[in-house]
């Protein structure tokens, strides 16, 4: 018996015991396709996180006072009143000639209660340098940004968050020019910044003063809670950094008095973590790949023993044991691929359910399809060879005389 004339077989046995063909695929079918499904979410995730992040501005390096312990992005731990930012420490980079350096920006947040007339909303309030639209890649949408004159001279003007402005002035073009108190200050408010938000912040909710008007007129304190560097290229990350920890050592004398994050190293943090958690979803869903493939061994050792008569037969007109074997490996593995098959079909369309009737994208992944599969494939044959093996073994006089 030849490849083609055992695939034949196969066929007519698969095709011949649909229902029982079915229920014996259904454990591969659940199991790639669930693979399927949690990759293309667990990948859909990963890219949104990540964009959500990139929105926010591309090619930054932030410094924060204190030794930070754990992953980028953790609160840092101070270890001293020392480890402190000063607005001394933002004018000295500032003037730094450093051709890789683009723009820096200083932050401090505070929370506040924000008046105008009647209405009020407690909300963030940030006090930053002019060059933070360009850094957060967060335009203006009414009016304009404030100026390096409003910064020097430390004026009391505010740009909105359209969320505030609306909440204030029910559209972002009445905000304009108008007075609202921001805690123990009275600004003027000169723009309205665009609709942003990255999934877990909503941007339009903070009012954002130049940094100078916050420390002299609102909290009293030259402290600062972040500096952030913008370089020119993203492949200069790391060498804007090696420079920053030089610069930052020698003012304030002891590298744990700060801490540098590289945006690359958060988000290949985020990357290496959502990856962990994909994998370990699709390692928990493959189980039933498992399942499945001693739901085959245990059919195909029905099937032997069901057709014991047929393969004595087979024997007695001079098929080889390497004929049976193949035969049953081949009905075995061809179980598997068509539920392979059938459960790369139902992950994709699992996927794009998910990605309708939640807030989370999927993506595809090819190359996860194609190892379910393969996978999948490997289980058939695996626990096919058992079930072959016996048949292939069996005494053709006592096969004959089975009933």
């Amino acid at each position: 018996m030849n490849l083609s004339e055992s695939l034949h077989s196969a066929i007519l046995s698969i095709s011949g015991n649909k229902l029982r063909s079915f229920l014996t695929m259904l454990g591969i079918i659940i199991g790639v396709a669930a693979v399927v499904a949690m990759v293309s979410l667990g990948e859909g995730v990963t890219e949104e996180i990540v964009g959500q992040i990139g929105s926010l501005g591309s090619n930054q390096i932030t410094i924060l006072p204190g030794r930070s312990r754990g992953v980028p992005g953790a609160p840092v731990a101070r270890r001293g009143g020392g480890d402190i930012l000063e607005w001394d420490h933002y004018l000295d980079l500032e003037q730094v000639s450093f051709p890789a350096i683009k723009n820096v920006i200083a932050e401090n947040t505070v929370s506040a209660v924000a008046t105008y007339g009647r209405e009020s909303v407690i909300t963030r309030v940030v006090g930053t340098t002019p060059a933070y639209p360009e850094v957060r890649n967060f335009q203006v949408e009414v009016g304009h940004f404030f100026t390096q004159r409003d910064l020097e001279q430390a004026e009391r003007v505010a740009v909105l968050g359209k969320t505030i402005a609306q909440d204030l002035f029910l559209s972002p073009q009445a905000a304009l020019g108008k007075k609202i108190r921001i805690g123990g200050i009275t600004a003027t408010v000169v723009g309205v910044m665009e609709e942003k938000s990255t999934g877990f912040q909503d941007l339009g909710e903070q009012i954002l003063i130049p940094i100078t008007t916050m420390q002299k007129r609102l909290t009293g304190s030259e402290y600062l809670q972040t500096i952030t560097v913008q370089t020119q290229k993203e492949e200069e990350l790391d060498l804007v950094a090696k420079f920053l920890e030089v610069f930052f050592t020698n003012r304030l004398g002891d590298p744990d008095k700060f801490s540098i994050f590289n945006q690359q190293d958060v988000l290949d943090t985020i990357n290496q973590v959502t990856g962990t958690m994909t994998l370990f979803l699709a390692a928990i869903t493959g189980i039933s790949l498992l399942v499945g493939g001693i739901g085959i061994m245990n059919i195909m050792l029905v099937s032997v023993t069901e057709r014991t008569r047929e393969i004595g037969l087979r024997k007695a007109i001079g098929a080889r044991p390497f004929d049976i074997l193949l035969q049953f490996v081949i009905e075995s593995s061809l179980l598997s691929a068509l539920g392979g098959l059938i459960g790369i079909v139902l992950g994709i369309i699992g996927s794009q359910l998910v990605a309708r009737l939640s807030p989370y994208q999927t993506i595809i992944s090819p190359e996860a399809a194609i190892i379910a599969f393969s996978i999948s494939v490997g289980v058939g044959l695996f626990f096919g060879i058992y079930p072959a093996r016996r048949a292939s073994q069996l005494d053709p006089i006592t096969a004959l005389r089975y009933e």
